[in-house]
C-alpha cells in the first residue's frame, strides 16, 4: 500500500489544509494512513514538529469547542463515529477574521484538518459515539486551558450554521465561552 495523500489548501480560510488519505479496502475492512512525518510536516513552519497526541469520545449531540491558541498546530480527525468540523478563523488582522468553515469528517472518508495557530477548534458529534484524534505541534511548552481562547459555540457574530435544532451538550467552558456581540431576546 502506497503512502498518499491528497493534500489541499482552504478554499476559504488560508493556512487550513485538508488531507484526504488513500484508503485501501477489501474484503476484511479498509487501512489508511493518517501521518506521515514526511508529507505532513512539511506543511509547519520550519524547526517546528508534532509532540503528542491526544483523543477524545464523545457521545451523540456533543458540541465542542470554538477553542484555541496562539501557538499549536493542530491536526485533526475523526477516527470512528461522525462529526461536523468547524474551523474559524481568529486572526484579527485576517481578511478572513471571525469567518467559518465546515467539514464532514467519519470512518468513511478519514478526512484529516490541519489548523494553524490563532483558530477555533470546534465540532459537533452526529453519531452515537464518535472518536477524534488530535496531534499537536508547538514551539515550547503545551498551552494549557487556562491560556486558550473559547468563543462561544452560538455567537452570532461568528454565526455558524450547526446541523441540529434545539440544545447540544457543552461543557461549562462552552457554556461560558467569550460571546463577541450582543444576543437580543425574541
Amino acid at each position: 500500500m502506497a503512502i498518499e495523500f491528497n493534500i489541499e489548501e482552504s478554499k476559504k480560510i488560508k493556512g487550513v489544509y485538508i488531507i484526504t488519505p488513500n484508503i485501501s479496502t477489501d474484503l476484511r475492512g479498509n487501512i489508511w494512513t493518517s501521518f506521515f512525518k514526511e508529507e505532513i510536516e512539511k506543511l509547519l513552519p520550519k524547526e517546528l514538529y508534532f509532540k503528542h497526541d491526544k483523543f477524545s469520545r464523545s457521545c451523540q449531540n456533543v458540541l465542542r469547542g470554538i477553542h484555541g491558541d496562539y501557538k499549536s498546530w493542530k491536526y485533526v480527525t475523526c477516527v470512528y463515529g461522525d462529526i461536523f468540523q468547524v474551523i474559524v478563523d481568529c486572526r484579527k488582522d485576517s481578511p478572513t477574521y471571525l469567518k467559518w468553515e465546515s467539514f464532514d469528517i467519519n470512518e468513511n472518508n478519514q478526512k484529516m484538518i490541519l489548523i494553524p495557530p490563532n483558530m477555533g477548534n470546534a465540532y459537533y458529534v452526529r453519531s452515537q459515539e464518535a472518536i477524534y484524534h488530535y496531534k499537536y505541534a508547538y514551539d515550547g511548552e503545551y498551552v494549557e486551558v487556562a491560556d486558550q481562547f473559547t468563543y462561544a459555540w452560538d455567537d452570532c457574530q461568528i454565526n455558524i450554521k450547526w446541523p441540529f435544532n434545539g440544545k447540544p451538550i457543552l461543557s461549562s467552558r462552552d457554556i461560558e465561552g467569550k460571546t463577541l456581540c450582543v444576543k437580543r431576546n425574541q
